[in-house]
C-alpha cells in the first residue's frame, strides 16, 4: 500500500510502538491479515494519530484508559510501552488507571496495573540490555 496517509501512519506507529513490534506485524501478515494492517496504520495511525489537536501523549493518556476499559490486554501493555515512548511518567500512568478504577470497575483496574507493571519491567529490561 502507498499513499501519503499510510506513510504518515506507518511513521507514528513505529514511533509510538516501536519498530521491532511494527516491522514484525507487517511482516507477519498474510493475505487474510494484511488488509487489517494495512487498515490500521492508514486509519488509526495516518488519519487519527496523525491529526492536529491532541499530542502524542494525550492520545496515549485516552488510548490507555480506554484499552484498560475494554479489557484487552496485549493491546494495553503494548500502549504502556507507548506511553512510555511518548513521555508519560510512571505516576501518570498510575492516575489514568487509578481513574480508571473509579469509572470502570476494580478488576479492569487491578488488570491494568499488572499489565502495566509487566511493560515497565519488558522496559527496563531493554533499557539495561
Amino acid at each position: 500500500m502507498s499513499n501519503d496517509k499510510y506513510a504518515k501512519g506507518l511513521e507514528i506507529r513505529t514511533k509510538v510502538l516501536g519498530e521491532a513490534y511494527v516491522n514484525k506485524s507487517i511482516q507477519n501478515a498474510d493475505d487474510f491479515t494484511r488488509p487489517l494492517q494495512e487498515l490500521v496504520t492508514e486509519y488509526c495511525w495516518g488519519h487519527v494519530w496523525g491529526r492536529d489537536g491532541l499530542s502524542l501523549k494525550e492520545r496515549s493518556m485516552i488510548n490507555l484508559a480506554m484499552i484498560s476499559a475494554l479489557n484487552r490486554p496485549h493491546e494495553l501493555k503494548l500502549h504502556v510501552r507507548g506511553a512510555l515512548r511518548n513521555g508519560l511518567s510512571r505516576e501518570q500512568i498510575r492516575e489514568i488507571l487509578l481513574q480508571v478504577g473509579i469509572y470502570c470497575g476494580v478488576p479492569a483496574a487491578v488488570d491494568s496495573f499488572r499489565i502495566a507493571r509487566e511493560a515497565f519491567a519488558e522496559a527496563d529490561a531493554e533499557a539495561q540490555g
